[in-house]
């Protein structure tokens, strides 16, 4: 049986196995090419796969895949209880999707080698569609048909009660940067001091998801808590190149973690009595109710979300009213930024 293990240096994971040589090398080559999230999710999903099939990678077969797959549709809590978004009983289609796609990687790369005796890969990608030409694509329907769900937003009074319950410059600083940059959390927990352009009031995400980098103008008010938290919080013995540090406690001064931002978000949303607010979710805030097919967060089509929300209205400004002269005038151009880069004169994003 696998057991996942992992050591870690200056709080930074440097080796992940479990116990199997095959999987370990898989792993190596996963953790060149991915980032620390995605590798341990790859290890876990493989932990668990061979966990439940109880076989030697090179002697499973199909049949086993489709085992697997029944298994962690099974239901988790009785047949009656069931999960109001989806129906399903068992465990949710996009982590059954996700472990499928990490056992299909894994084979993929043992039948590249052609030194593991795995020639091909048990987990298909597909199965025949009714009729030839029924899908678009392979003309296969996929083994796990996954929900498009819309995202779940926040109303503007929940992010006014949310951020009032924060007790920093900080706190209030990275939500403002999710909130009014749309940056992932990693994205907020990666910025670096040379990152922060306040003249221009922009932000150079040096890390975004899947390695990509871009240049997020981001509103005044951003800049001015996190001015006040490096004047007044940000310990002055710290060496982090990273803006958001730990504030007390053994690890005072060191970089802050996904666990401490979630503690955080976990406390205010309590003390603001919401039941719901997650860093994904402040990304996809609704900052006026006319945003309705803007770009999203990061330069990409989404829902609610568009070139608008990145100007510099009070989080309690929620009407378009003016919006034209704030982007002509004060403001950042609505094309400027972004994955698309910086808009140009007479390009058709300049004058959004």
């Amino acid at each position: 049986m696998p057991c996942l293990a992992r050591s870690a240096a200056d709080g930074q994971i440097e080796k992940i196995t479990l116990g199997h040589p095959l999987l370990d090398d898989y792993l190596v080559f996963v953790a060149a090419r991915a980032r620390t999230s995605t590798w341990l999710a790859v290890a876990y999903d493989l932990k668990v796969f061979f966990e439940v099939v109880g076989k030697e990678p090179a002697v499973v077969a199909t049949a086993d895949v489709f085992a697997f797959l029944s298994a962690q549709r099974a239901p988790r809590r009785g047949e009656r209880v069931v999960r109001l978004e989806d129906g399903e009983a068992g465990l949710a289609a996009r982590t059954i999707a996700r472990r499928l796609s990490s056992v299909r990687g894994l084979y993929g790369y043992l039948c590249a080698r052609e030194d593991t005796g795995v020639h091909r890969n048990p987990v298909p990608g597909s199965l025949a569609a009714r009729r030839p030409g029924a899908r678009r694509g392979r003309g296969g329907v996929p083994l796990i048909r996954t929900p498009r769900t819309q995202p779940r937003v926040l109303a503007p009074a929940e992010v006014d009660a949310l951020r009032a319950a924060l007790r920093t410059h900080r706190d209030r600083a990275m939500v403002d940067a999710m909130v009014l940059g749309g940056l992932r959390r990693c994205e907020v927990l990666g910025l670096r001091l040379e990152d922060l352009s306040a003249g221009e009031r922009r932000l150079f995400v040096a890390e975004g998801k899947g390695g990509r980098q871009r240049v997020v103008p981001v509103s005044a008010r951003f800049f001015a808590e996190v001015g006040a938290y490096l004047e007044s919080e940000r310990p002055g013995a710290s060496s982090a190149r990273q803006v958001f540090v730990v504030l007390k406690g053994a690890r005072r001064g060191e970089p802050l973690s996904a666990a401490g931002l979630d503690e955080i978000l976990d406390g205010a949303r309590d003390r603001a009595g919401l039941e719901r607010a997650t860093c994904h979710q402040l990304r996809h805030i609704v900052l006026h109710p006319a945003a309705g097919s803007g770009h999203g967060a990061g330069g990409h089509p989404g829902p609610g979300r568009s070139r608008l929300d990145r100007v510099d209205p009070p989080l309690n400004t929620w009407r378009t009213t003016g919006w034209r002269k704030r982007l002509a005038g004060e403001g950042v151009p609505a094309g400027g930024g972004g994955d698309r880069g910086t808009g140009r004169a007479g390009h058709p994003t300049a004058a959004r």
